[in-house]
């Protein structure tokens, strides 16, 4: 009787008794949004909220959400056909669209960015918090390989994190949860086929065009030598643990050698030696709060952050740009502040405003320190 795949089958498939290890906490929410892409992952979160929410005395009220992004033809009817499953489990659906010119470079980031604000746009409307996504254990497996292939730090290697917050419109905050995370893909795909339950499949999953899809195709020979997706992920646990560590020691350093408050603009002050004697990942990681905090250019590129403090540990006098912020060292006061407003060139190119004397300003133009000066 164990040889047969029905069998096989059900013994793999997410059971109604761990329903409610997977949707703890959440029996006293008003509603939840669940994206829903009608792939397999996220038909398989679809049909278990829906089964653990019958047993719940006040369930939250679940609003299906899937997202149209207007890139391939066939995607109108797989949206319509998570409606129809939808309706089965007796649970409310919409379908929004990803309008407007789609770029060229980037496409699949910039999807993925649209349809977490399309989704986070649904929760607000709706008056929910959290969002549901059906990432897994392989997701996660797949996210860390994709950051240290990409040379990530500490922070990316981490990988997904099951529960991170999600700006909202109007300035809600949204909770987007991945209760799946821990679950194999392939109990996944049990559950849908146990209970009779199709799905659809994305081709751009397979795509080699797609760096994410190169590595899962690398993924079954990476576990032959034991990199498997439960080894990556166990990875990323241990990570998180040593991030929240390392973040416990910013703010201590912070508080230490900073004002409580910092200034929009700056300047934000620190004593030099003091800032140069903590160990290179909090010094890093402070001194690039303070540039976030005080630029204007958006995040910091880690490459660059880790470039600058490495020139800081031997300078004398510096002044450098970076994404929107001045840094300046002079004697034993180190300032982070926001660069002056640009002004445009003759041809028409961005060049910041400089107060500071003449070399200063075309060295910190270059991007270049000034040392021993």
């Amino acid at each position: 009787m164990r040889g047969n795949k029905s069998v096989l089958i059900a013994e793999k498939a997410v059971r109604d008794d761990e329903l409610n290890a997977l949707f703890r906490g959440l029996e006293g929410l008003g509603g939840l949004v669940i994206a829903a892409s009608g792939g397999p992952d996220s038909t398989a979160l679809l049909l278990l909220a829906a089964r653990w929410a019958k047993w719940q005395r006040q369930p939250p009220q679940l609003l299906a959400v899937t997202v149209d992004h207007g890139l391939r033809l066939e995607a109108a009817a797989e949206a319509a056909a998570v409606k129809r499953l939808a309706s089965r489990l007796g649970v409310r659906h919409r379908t929004l669209r990803w309008r407007g010119k789609k770029p060229k470079t980037g496409l699949q980031e910039a999807a993925r960015l649209a349809r977490y604000r399309l989704l986070g746009d649904a929760a607000a409307r709706a008056g929910y918090a959290h969002i549901l996504t059906a990432h897994t254990l392989d997701d996660q497996a797949e996210t860390v390989l994709f950051r240290l292939a990409r040379g990530s730090g500490l922070t990316g290697l981490a990988g997904m994190a099951a529960a991170s917050f999600l700006p909202g419109v109007s300035g809600r905050i949204i909770l987007l949860l991945r209760p799946l995370l821990h679950i194999p893909k392939e109990r996944l795909l049990a559950t849908l086929q146990a209970a009779g339950i199709g799905y659809s499949e994305d081709p751009s999953n397979s795509d080699p065009q797609f760096t994410r899809a190169r590595l899962r195709a690398v993924m079954p020979a990476l576990a032959r030598e034991g990199l498997d997706a439960r080894g990556l992920s166990r990875l990323s646990m241990r990570m998180r643990r040593a991030e929240a560590a390392i973040e416990f020691s910013v703010r201590a350093a912070r508080a230490a050698l900073t004002p409580a408050a910092w200034p929009r603009r700056g300047p934000i002050v620190l004593d030099a030696a003091r800032f140069i004697g903590l160990p290179a990942e909090i010094g890093i990681r402070l001194l690039g709060r303070a540039i976030a905090h005080t630029g204007d250019e958006g995040p910091v590129e880690l490459g660059k952050l880790e470039a600058l403090y490495n020139v800081l540990l031997s300078a004398v006098r510096l002044r450098r740009t970076l994404a929107g912020a001045v840094v300046t060292l002079l004697g034993d006061r180190l300032s982070v502040e926001r660069a002056p407003a640009r002004r445009v060139s003759a041809d028409k190119r961005p060049v910041r405003r400089s107060t500071a004397i003449r070399p200063m300003a075309r060295a910190a133009l270059r991007n270049k320190p000034i040392l021993g000066a």
